[in-house]
């Protein structure tokens, strides 16, 4: 089929990215054209605003005109002061107005009109004065007739008698009105009658109508003055009501226009959104259609695709099946030849022939396996291609099968010197359900790989329950190990992790896609870690389903199976840095997990949220030793009576003293694996630990100057870490001896004390045994008894000599 590349899809995402880009654009306008409608909405509102307030300004207006009429016709002051809280009403609308106008035109408008007001309202109270002036003639008419009603009856007289509200009277009338009764009652004789002569009675009323008759020609004369001034002020108030209304009319004719306009904007807006609307609407629709043409288009075209690639689908399919039927075929035809070129080989093998046959022999024999091998791995590789590979669920005991394999490749790979290690979780004691014949399988090939690579060290391997679902195997080797960047590449197919590997080791290259294939149909995982030059770990996880049937429990013979240790948690506290990695490396190797910690403190915060097995404890430590940690242990939830061995170079304590204080043993220093591990063990058994075993180190040769065994089972033969270790030792022992000297120039004993306990037991370890006496002389209690610059000169030399011989030595 020929192959053409299609672009559907990267048209059906163009079309969409330019439809979002239209929508976006389209909506990007539609919000700015919405902000300014939102604004001139605001706007016209504001403008209706300023309109409705003048419109309560020209009520105002007309109200305080009303009040301002009302006032000058009756002269009350009770209008006048209606007038004014009027007034003042209007004044404030003005201040609230002038706050919203947006000109300067406006304002100065609206400031004019507050002066026009306050100048009406001084109009009217001058109109008010001329008014109280007028009514002064008024008076005095009334007061000739009160003189005249009085010719008949002269007495003493008084205001009231002259006008009924004299309180009402302006101050000029009063005036007059008071000296004419004062001068009148100045005249009346002081007798009991009370009465005149007819002739000075009317003598006085003569001259007081002569009097008030002069007063009236007077106020006439005034009255004709007042009204030419209230005629003006009248004009004056009617010009400045005119003026106030055309101030306001300015205003409202300026705020309409202003909302006119707005509307006007409003509409261009509303227009524009239209017309982006529409036009947005027309390119969708064109966009629309140029791009379902070309879908349509294309997908025209994947169907002929389809209807291509179904045809060479059935082409693969028979061409697969094909191979397989090829496969099936040619690996019958060769086992049977194969068969007979192993037989015959081994008989050939065996007879008496000379030494270049038996060479041949070997060569064909070692190319007929080759071959087996490999039509082996094409039946299952090409079975599994077809999905035809059956799993089995049957009860089989798994130490059984691990330590079966395990044994049968160590005896092929005999000549290597490889030790190997079988841990196998006491749960497998019980038979499990699955594929016995499929594990084997897998095992065979990995632990074969794992001895193929290997040349020496040791090959470890592992199983233990995970949780009541699954159980992992690990197989770890001290091999070759495998680049990073190529450990990808051993699962595929007929692919090795590089070239020199199919020269030197052979191999097909299908054993791990195969083993990692089976794996995964059996519902599990296989994985690597590998560092090269040091080894590879490869570790299978399956399913876990236990045998629940009658007698499903089956111990294996102690012959076939090695003791094995459960996988445990253990809390690891010592303050010698060395012997905390001695003794946390021991328990790894073990595949333990360790948490190991140098200050006591840190690891009873560790402890509090983290589940664990055992705690193996140093005695003396700084700040917090043994016996106060096991105390401070007991008092945490999470300690539930779990085994606490102690670890200590001192020998003045008995065993008893340490199971009073409840630790569940003591591990003396120096100590080697073989006696920490066992030790482990007997507690996991709910065995009595022998007294031979916690003693085991004390009768050591005490002429050596030192010996690396120890420390070498502790690093299981590994001589990069031995060295490293070493390295370690000796630059902390520098450092330390240094802290000692100063200490022992200051003669600070406890400081003194200190260092010695911390670096005694890796001497002791590694048995140094005069440096261990000299340091153990420095922890005793009186210091004074010796000679401290001089044990420490003794020290110093030993300590040169032994590091010397160390460094030769790695």
């Amino acid at each position: 089929m020929e192959t053409k590349k299609s672009y559907t899809a990267i048209k059906v995402l163009f079309s969409y990215v330019a439809l979002l880009a239209l929508v976006v654009t389209v909506g990007w306008f539609l919000y700015s054209e919405n902000v300014v409608y939102n604004k001139l909405e605001d706007k016209i509102a504001f403008e209706k605003t300023k309109i409705l307030r003048v419109s309560k300004l020209y009520s105002n207006v007309y109200k305080t005109e009303s009040l301002a009429r009302q006032t000058i016709q009756s002269n009350s002051e009770k209008d006048f002061k209606n007038y004014l809280i009027e007034t003042d009403s209007l004044r404030k609308r003005i201040d609230t107005l002038k706050q919203i106008v947006t000109t300067e035109y406006q304002k100065t408008l609206l400031d004019s009109v507050t002066f026009f007001l306050a100048e009406k309202t001084e109009n009217i109270k001058q109109l008010k004065e001329i008014k109280n002036k007028a009514d002064d003639e008024t008076s005095v008419n009334n007061a000739i007739d009160e003189i005249t009603k009085m010719e008949f009856n002269l007495r003493k007289l008084e205001l009231q008698d002259f006008t009924k509200n004299p309180n009402q009277l302006g101050s000029y009338q009063r005036n007059v009105l008071q000296r004419y009764v004062d001068y009148m009652n100045s005249n009346i004789p002081d007798d009991s009658t009370n009465t005149l002569s007819k002739k000075a009675s009317d003598s006085i009323l003569a001259n007081s109508k002569k009097l008030l008759s002069s007063v009236k020609l007077k106020a006439e004369k005034k009255k004709e003055s007042l009204n030419f001034e209230e005629n003006k002020l009248l004009q004056n108030e009617i010009a400045i009501s005119d003026q106030l209304r055309k101030i306001l009319r300015i205003i409202e004719r300026e705020i309409i226009i202003n909302s006119i306009k707005s509307n006007s904007l409003k509409e261009k807006s509303l227009k524009r959104v239209n017309e982006i609307v529409t036009a947005s609407a027309v390119i969708g629709l064109l966009l629309t259609l140029f791009f379902s043409i070309l879908i349509v288009s294309d997908y025209s075209k994947s169907q002929v695709y389809k209807k291509q690639l179904e045809i060479a689908n059935f082409k693969t399919k028979n061409l697969l099946k094909s191979r397989e039927q090829l496969i099936s075929t040619v690996s019958h035809d060769l086992k049977t030849p194969l068969s007979t070129i192993v037989g015959y080989s081994e008989l050939l093998g065996n007879s008496d022939i000379n030494t270049k046959q038996s060479y041949f022999v070997k060569n064909i024999k070692n190319s007929s396996e080759y071959i087996t091998q490999l039509v082996q791995d094409l039946l299952d590789f090409s079975k599994i291609e077809a999905g035809k590979i059956t799993i089995e669920k049957v009860p089989f005991l798994l130490p059984e099968i691990i330590e079966d394999i395990a044994r049968n490749i160590q005896t092929v790979y005999k000549h290597k010197n490889i030790d190997l290690i079988i841990n196998i979780d006491d749960k497998f004691q019980k038979r499990i359900v699955g594929d016995p014949f499929r594990l084997k399988q897998i095992l065979t090939n990995i632990i074969g790989n794992a001895y193929k690579f290997t040349e020496e060290g040791h090959i470890r391997i592992a199983a233990y329950a995970n949780d009541e679902q699954s159980f992992t195997i690990t197989i770890q080797d001290t091999g070759i190990g495998i680049e990073k960047e190529n450990q990808k590449l051993v699962f595929e197919e007929f692919a090795q992790a590089n070239e020199n590997i199919e020269k030197k080791y052979g191999g097909t290259g299908l054993g791990l896609s195969i083993c990692q294939k089976i794996i995964s149909i059996l519902g599990g995982t296989l994985s690597l870690e590998s560092i090269f030059g040091k080894g590879s770990t490869f570790k299978i996880q399956l399913p876990l389903l236990f045998d629940n049937s009658e007698n499903s429990t089956v111990v294996a013979p102690k012959s076939k199976m090695v003791k094995n240790t459960k996988k445990q948690t253990f809390i690891v506290v010592d303050d010698d840095i060395n012997l905390l990695n001695l003794t946390s490396g021991v328990l790894k190797q073990e595949q333990h997990q360790v948490f190991s910690f140098s200050n006591p403190a840190k690891a009873l915060e560790t402890i509090q949220t983290t589940p664990f097995d055992f705690v193996i404890t140093d005695i003396q430590m700084p700040g917090i030793d043994g016996f106060e940690l096991l105390e401070k242990l007991r008092e945490l939830p999470i300690f539930k009576n779990q085994p606490v061995i102690a670890l200590t170079g001192r020998t003045d304590l008995d065993l008893s003293v340490y199971k009073n204080a409840g630790f569940t043993t003591v591990v003396k220093k120096p100590y080697s694996p073989k006696i920490l591990l066992e030790t482990i063990q007997h507690i996991l058994d709910h065995e009595e630990i022998p007294e031979s075993e916690i003693a085991e180190v004390e009768n050591q040769n005490a002429t050596q100057m030192y010996s690396l065994e120890t420390l070498k089972d502790f690093l299981g033969k590994d001589e990069s870490a031995l060295t490293e270790v070493l390295n370690s030792f000796i630059e902390n022992s520098i450092e330390n001896l240094s802290l000692l000297e100063t200490a022992v120039n200051e003669e600070n004993h406890e400081e003194i004390k200190s260092i010695a306990h911390r670096i005694a037991p890796m001497f002791r370890q590694i048995q140094a045994n005069q440096i261990g006496e000299i340091l153990k002389d420095l922890e005793k209690e009186d210091l004074n008894k010796i000679d401290l610059k001089g044990t420490y000169a003794d020290l110093k030399d030993k300590t040169e000599v032994l590091f010397e011989a160390i460094k030769k030595e790695i």
